[in-house]
């Protein structure tokens, strides 16, 4: 596979992504739409939705990236696999999810991961963190009853940061009262690996939304 380089971090309040994208035609894109949906928002290279895609053919893959060229050529992997039940969109996830997620036949948003976010350390970047309050309000109300959100960096300070900003919502129900030991995906991202190698810490946590609940604003 060739790699194409790109900036490591890009300012998702610059004004070149200010403006929503306007979603494709689903069903030119997936072999089967009415199949439970993962959504990996900040998809990065996408090999890990690859890889998801490959060993689980009954689910639909969506991961959402704000680095053009990577979504350029994750398709392209993606095309060259054969595989029908993955797709990689160029967009700001910050104004460009309830489009996109409005957009779907309702309830089939079943999983959604963010793993290894930009940290933006600075004071001033921190408000170009890509789990802001109006994500959360969105993921709750499309996310379907009974779904998954997984978090994780190796950064404390943003895990829990996103930590925090989902178990505040009520449509999230944090499943243990520490970090995750381990991944319960079976398929790690890049990052996770490299982290794992050099034996430095990932905090992990995994929500569900309740089959009953109001999501209304916390």
């Amino acid at each position: 596979m060739s790699i194409v380089r790109v900036r490591e971090h890009v300012n998702p309040l610059s004004q070149k992504y200010q403006t929503a994208i306007q979603p494709p035609s689903w069903r030119e894109i997936y072999a089967h739409l009415d199949r439970p949906l993962h959504l990996d928002i900040g998809a990065g290279k996408g090999r890990f939705l690859l890889d998801m895609a490959t060993h689980y053919p009954d689910w639909n893959f969506l991961g959402l990236e704000i680095r053009e060229p990577l979504v350029d050529q994750a398709n392209e992997w993606r095309s060259d696999a054969g595989l029908t039940n993955l797709h990689y969109l160029f967009c700001n996830a910050n104004n460009s999810l309830r489009p996109i997620l409005s957009s779907l036949p309702a309830g089939i948003l079943q999983r959604v991961t963010i793993q290894f976010p930009d940290p933006w350390f600075k004071r001033r970047h921190q408000k170009r963190r890509v789990v802001t309050p109006d994500l959360v309000k969105v993921l709750a109300e499309f996310l379907s009853p009974a779904g998954t959100l997984f978090i994780q960096s190796d950064i404390q300070e943003v895990a829990v940061e996103m930590r925090d900003r989902f178990q505040a919502h009520p449509a999230f129900a944090l499943q243990q009262a520490d970090w995750l030991p381990e991944n319960p995906l079976p398929i790690p991202t890049e990052r996770e690996v490299s982290v794992l190698e050099r034996e430095l810490p990932v905090y992990r946590a995994l929500f569900v939304k309740p089959k009953c609940e109001t999501t209304g604003d916390s």
